[in-house]
């Protein structure tokens, strides 16, 4: 049975939820609350957001809040906290928390790579990692799973399409995958010319078709780059070259990623779109529980389209599959010029080709090491967002 970086076979019950305010971090506490005992929220953290946050953990008996912006804790209010908890600041408070020894499961939901520090410090504290941040495994991919295998730690992904995979995969072994499939909504420009996306808005970009998510991934989904991610973090997650990760386009979002084998069978995994089922998959792994999702409803007609999807209208895409074959310094430097352009184009300084463009860019200009460091990941992430500032000021 192929499975991705795993060592137990029981759900772990003790939950820290870092990101706790973005879509994937509400939705986490929306299903932790539903499951009930024996699972519970241990702690959970913010950046700013301080007081939204310690209104809605009210319902819960956390240990501990982590705000990562000194600024907003200094002025917040602690007597508005849930009673009993403390409230911890900075970076390395949320380190602490991701490594806390009642902690047992860390919902990794903080966007982009601000999440890398604290999802490494949970691999290596030998955690059950519920991962939603994908840019840590683009980034930094083989320093997490060497820390999980040395730690004994596990990752189960909370992205509903390598959920589908992992689940899907419980049906074969490495060796009898022929590939494996990534099913993608194609966002809110599937069916947009190119000439028509060199001139959409800010608005446009962020009108995603099917999910409700943050700015910044929904512009990653307007690009398609956010499936370019997925395409790299498949690579880590399943430990399968990238000629054998491939991606389809499924509007309706029912199919949430299949698996071929090497006999031509196909298995999927199908449900209504809506993360919350992903994500008790990932805090319940390996038992299934009734979950208050949405259901498939077989007694009505369905219609599944799947379609290829179009590398030169979305460009994204073979970045995606480079950087899967490359690896090394190769997924720093694309998320981090990636995160600087949807910055620069949701601020209105640059238009919609230009940031998968100025990824390209970066990504060619760089100095490729195959092995890296922590310490020159972080140097070249600077570096990347600090080369496209300079190329967009002059586009």
């Amino acid at each position: 049975m192929l499975k991705p970086i795993s060592s137990s076979t029981k759900p772990k019950n003790s939950i820290a939820v870092l990101g706790a305010t973005g879509s994937i971090g509400a939705a986490t506490l929306e299903v932790v609350r539903e499951l009930g005992e024996p699972w519970h929220l241990w702690g959970a953290s913010a950046h700013s957001r301080i007081l939204e946050l310690a209104g809605t953990l009210q319902d819960f008996q956390p240990h501990y809040m982590v705000a990562t912006c000194a600024e907003a804790a200094r002025g917040c209010d602690r007597s508005r906290l849930p009673p009993g908890c403390e409230l911890l600041v900075g970076p390395d408070a949320l380190v602490r928390l991701a490594q806390d020894p009642s902690v047992d499961t860390v919902v990794a939901a903080i966007v982009g790579s601000a999440g890398l520090m604290s999802t490494l410090a949970a691999a290596q504290a030998g955690k059950r990692l519920a991962l939603a941040n994908k840019e840590t495994l683009v980034v930094a991919g083989g320093l997490v799973t060497d820390a999980l295998r040395q730690s004994g730690g596990e990752m189960v992904p909370v992205d509903s399409e390598h959920s589908a995979i992992f689940q899907a995969l419980q049906a074969g072994s490495k060796r009898e995958v022929e590939r494996i499939v990534l099913t993608a909504s194609g966002g809110p420009f599937r069916t947009w010319t190119s000439a028509q996306m060199a001139d959409a808005s800010v608005e446009d970009a962020l009108a995603h078709p099917t999910w409700q998510m943050g700015r910044k991934i929904s512009i990653d989904s307007a690009t398609m780059m956010n499936k370019a991610l997925e395409v790299i973090e498949a690579r880590w997650l399943f430990d399968l070259p990238a000629d054998k990760i491939s991606v389809v386009v499924h509007p309706q979002s029912i199919i949430h990623s299949f698996v071929e084998f090497t006999d031509g069978s196909v298995l999927a995994q199908l449900s209504p779109p809506d993360m919350r089922l992903p994500i008790q998959y990932a805090l319940t792994y390996p038992d299934r529980i009734a979950c208050p999702c949405p259901k498939m409803d077989w007694r009505q007609p369905w219609t599944l389209d799947l379609e290829p999807a179009d590398e030169e209208r979305f460009p994204a895409l073979e970045l995606g599959w480079e950087v899967a074959k490359r690896g090394g310094t190769c997924g720093v430097v694309v998320n981090a010029a990636n995160e600087a352009a949807v910055e620069l184009f949701l601020s209105g300084e640059l238009r919609f080709p230009e940031i998968v463009a100025g990824c390209r860019r970066i990504l060619d200009q760089h100095h490729y090491t195959p092995s890296p460091g922590l310490d020159e990941l972080m140097r070249l992430d600077r570096w990347a967002r600090e080369e496209t500032l300079k190329w967009a000021a002059q586009c």
